[in-house]
C-alpha cells in the first residue's frame, strides 16, 4: 500500500477530486495548509501598509491506495492541477505498512 500527499493551489481541488473519481478514488483526507519552495513569498498591499506573505495558501491531499495503481494516480494528479506556472506544486510517495479501520477492525487493503 502507498499513500500519495500531493500539495497542490487551492483552485485545483475540485478538478483533482473529480480527475481522482473517474479512477473510481472516492476517500482522501484534505488539509488547508501553507507553505514556500521556488514560489518564496510576495508583497501586498492592505490598507496603505506594504507587507510581506511569506506562506502562500496551499490544499494539501492525502490518499491511501494500493501499489498497483501509483502510476495511474500520478499521473492523474498532474493531469489534473497542471497550470505550468510555479507553485503548481509537489507530490510524494511512501510506503504504508499497515491500516486498521477503527470500527471494524478490519486491516490493510480491506481497511482502504
Amino acid at each position: 500500500m502507498k499513500k500519495v500527499e500531493a500539495v497542490i493551489k487551492p483552485f485545483k481541488l475540485e478538478a483533482l477530486k473529480e480527475g481522482l473519481a473517474d479512477l473510481g478514488i472516492t476517500g482522501m483526507t484534505v488539509s488547508e495548509v501553507k507553505g514556500f519552495g521556488r514560489q518564496k513569498g510576495h508583497t501586498e498591499i492592505y490598507r496603505g501598509a506594504e507587507y510581506v506573505v511569506e506562506f502562500i495558501p496551499k490544499i494539501k491531499v492525502e490518499i491511501v491506495i494500493s501499489a498497483d495503481l501509483v502510476d495511474q494516480v500520478v499521473t492523474k494528479i498532474m493531469e489534473s492541477v497542471k497550470t505550468g506556472k510555479i507553485g503548481d506544486g509537489k507530490i510524494f510517495v511512501t510506503s504504508v505498512d499497515n491500516i486498521y479501520r477503527i470500527r471494524t477492525g478490519e486491516i490493510d487493503k480491506e481497511a482502504i
